[in-house]
């Protein structure tokens, strides 16, 4: 009986692990898909830049506002339930991606998408949790590290053969196949778990969360176009600020906080909390952003621009999982700080690199910031809930995502309005000033150097991608100093804790 039970429980632990990495293979596609897209998407139905950037920006930041809450659902409704009903939402909504007929409408499917996949993220990392202990724990999480890198890895050369053959709207089903599979094979294998103790959906939090960080990213992203001290800027800017106070003051007097302030307390779970947003800024950025420079500033197709991504997501397929090796021997804090500080020297060295340089010597340095950056990533998901109790898996998994998602959406926004302000001021140096500069910088942003030519036809393409690429080459240096502020935040709180661990240890051993 025994000798059954236990292959039954690693079988099962087995199909958990695959459905959870096969529904986080997804992920990655839809992310990295539309940011290739986005100047064909740009053609065919138009939208101001802004517009434009909400297709990225809407998944990101409806996944981000909600991942707590679905944290919060999984442990009382059920992991496998939350799981499952994210995968299907997920699924359904990327057909209909497939069809929509606006930028407008887009934004608001791609809105409805994030928030799908938060619930399935959130109730597939809790279930793992759940399923799994210690260093099988580790090794299991760095497998779904691995799962998203093999989205990155794939998702960008993938989405430009697409757009190309089959347009734009063909890579929208990818999550619909992915999903199904998913669906029919790996859920009906898996089993249900919750947290007894859970009392239901902080709403009051998630609310004030969601408008906070709305709040935030909207007038980061309108204050190149409207000027930072106009009246809409600073509206939306403080009123993000008050948000995050109410936020703040109602997770302080409820009996079940969606953010478990208390955790805080917790020196390792406050740096793991700072290894998302470090590798929010020094690969989710420039994964994002580099794919329109490539097509607009230096002139590549679609396909080409999807072929040199490889080089900074083609380590996100194994570096994760070397690293849940490694920390076998060398203790996390010390692989995500030297993992960083490559990353931020392949910013350095691809923030020298100037427009029309050539693809091999863009490739090198982005694939030292793909390198580096894997190393952390193969760790944070497992940092993240290695502090708290289990039935508490679902809220920490929350916490970990939210603040990963969140500081995406954040660096995004907050890298794209560099990138237009720098821009601006560059192009006026060069044409005084003309009408036009402010449209044209936009246009370049969205990657449309055909239309940037018409509105500055004085100045030629190469001034235009000189300029453009100025400012890019800036905000590169800006990513190098942040990513380095987080990764030594992160390091020394980490390796606090790892020290208090061993001196206990030490004392229980004498």
């Amino acid at each position: 009986m025994t000798a059954r039970a236990i292959p039954d429980d690693t079988a099962n632990g087995l199909w958990v692990l695959g459905a959870v990495c096969l529904a986080g293979l997804m992920m990655p596609l839809s992310f990295t898909g539309p940011a290739v897209a986005l100047p064909a998407i740009g053609r065919e139905l138009g939208g101001s830049p802004v517009a434009l950037a909400w297709v990225v920006n809407a998944f990101v930041l409806s996944f981000g506002s909600f991942v707590m809450a679905a944290g919060a659902l999984a442990d009382q409704l059920g992991r496998k339930r939350m799981f499952a009903i994210g995968v299907a939402g997920f699924a359904l909504l990327s057909l209909v991606l497939g069809s929509a007929p606006s930028v407008v409408a887009l934004d608001l499917l791609r809105g409805a998408q994030g928030i799908a996949a938060s619930i399935a993220m959130a109730g597939g990392a809790a279930s793992l949790a759940q399923e799994f202990e210690g260093p099988a724990r580790t090794r299991a999480f760095s497998l779904l590290g691995t799962s998203f890198g093999i989205g990155l890895a794939f998702g960008p050369i993938l989405a430009g053969v697409l757009v190309e053959t089959l347009g734009w709207r063909a890579i929208f089903l990818t999550g619909t196949s992915i999903g199904a599979v998913v669906l029919v094979f790996g859920v009906p294998r898996m089993r249900e778990s919750r947290d007894p103790g859970a009392t239901g959906v902080d709403w009051p939090g998630l609310f004030s969360f969601t408008a906070a960080l709305g709040l935030l990213t909207f007038g980061i992203m309108q204050g190149p176009q409207d000027g930072w001290g106009s009246p809409v800027v600073l509206g939306l800017l403080l009123g993000a600020a008050a948000m995050l106070a109410l936020f703040v003051a109602v997770e302080t007097r409820v009996r079940r906080p969606m953010l478990d302030l208390s955790l805080f307390r917790y020196p390792r779970f406050v740096g793991a909390q700072f290894l998302p947003i470090a590798t929010a800024v020094c690969f989710v950025v420039p994964l994002v952003l580099l794919p329109v420079r490539f097509i607009g500033a230096e002139g590549m197709s679609e396909i080409e621009a999807g072929g040199l991504m490889i080089a900074l997501s083609a380590p996100m397929a194994v570096v994760p999982f070397l690293a849940g090796m490694l920390a076998r021997r060398i203790p996390a804090a010390v692989l995500s700080a030297i993992g960083l500080v490559i990353a931020a020297l392949g910013l350095g060295w691809l923030a020298a690199v100037p427009v029309g340089a050539g693809a091999a010597t863009l490739a090198l340095p982005m694939l030292v910031i793909g390198i580096g950056t894997g190393l952390p990533w193969g760790l944070m998901d497992d940092l993240s809930v290695s502090v708290v109790p289990r039935e508490r898996a679902g809220m920490a998994t929350g916490i970990f995502s939210t603040m990963r998602v969140a500081g995406e959406a954040v660096a995004i926004a907050a890298a794209g309005a560099l990138v237009v302000a720098l821009g601006q001021s560059g192009l006026h140096r060069a044409a005084g000033d003309e009408v036009g500069v402010a449209d044209a910088v936009n246009a370049l942003a969205g990657g449309d150097m055909g239309r940037a030519e018409a509105l500055l036809p004085g100045l030629g393409r190469a001034a235009l991608a000189q300029a453009y690429g100025a400012a890019f080459q800036a905000m590169l240096a800006v990513l190098v100093a942040a990513t380095l502020a987080a990764a030594l935040v992160a390091y020394m709180l980490l390796r606090r804790q790892e020290r208090q661990v061993a001196v206990r240890a030490k004392a229980c051993e004498t």
